[in-house]
């Protein structure tokens, strides 16, 4: 069971992972969380930090789809600009917008990554399709109450996975 919330890696952030790191591992194509992954929860626009990795990615030949639980008009409205397609309403960790967002970028499972923010849906989602998992610190602490919630039982879980040496705590090296 604990499998299902394993990450393959765990970084602070997205800039602590290069396209570089994706291309080794035979990944074409990254599905990423929205909120907390690429802007904050509240925020209306991706920061120019973020947009310039996922223009690095692009240049790099990775294909991307961004999956999130909110509703259209948001993610449509962020992702427009950068001409990234997006699932919205995804509910995740349900397996559909994952596959919808597989057959977007055009990917097999073993070339697909998921990037999110959160175990119980980034993760749990992607690992339950056998994608590779990338477990990313939230941007801000600032979130839905539920959200808030379950956080309270992932830290948890990633405190186990870190005790028993199943991944490793942001900072450290393997």
């Amino acid at each position: 069971m604990l499998s299902l919330f394993h990450p393959d890696a765990y970084i602070s952030s997205l800039a602590d992972i290069t396209p570089r790191y994706f291309i080794e591992r035979g990944i074409k194509g990254l599905i990423i969380d929205l909120d907390n992954t690429l802007l904050s929860w509240e925020s209306g626009a991706i920061e120019p930090e973020i947009s310039g990795i996922l223009k690095e990615y692009i240049a790099a030949g990775l294909k991307l789809c961004v999956v999130s639980n909110s509703f259209n008009s948001r993610v449509s409205g962020i992702l427009s600009p950068l001409g990234i397609p997006g699932v919205a309403m995804a509910r995740k960790p349900r397996r559909k917008p994952f596959l919808k967002a597989m057959k977007i970028l055009g990917t097999g499972t073993n070339e697909t990554a998921v990037i999110g923010d959160q175990l119980f849906t980034d993760v749990c989602g992607g690992n339950r399709l056998g994608f590779y998992t990338v477990l990313v610190k939230p941007i801000s602490k600032k979130e839905f109450l539920g959200t808030r919630v379950v956080r309270i039982a992932e830290k948890i879980v990633i405190r186990k996975l870190v005790k028993k040496q199943i991944i490793n705590a942001p900072g450290r090296r393997p």
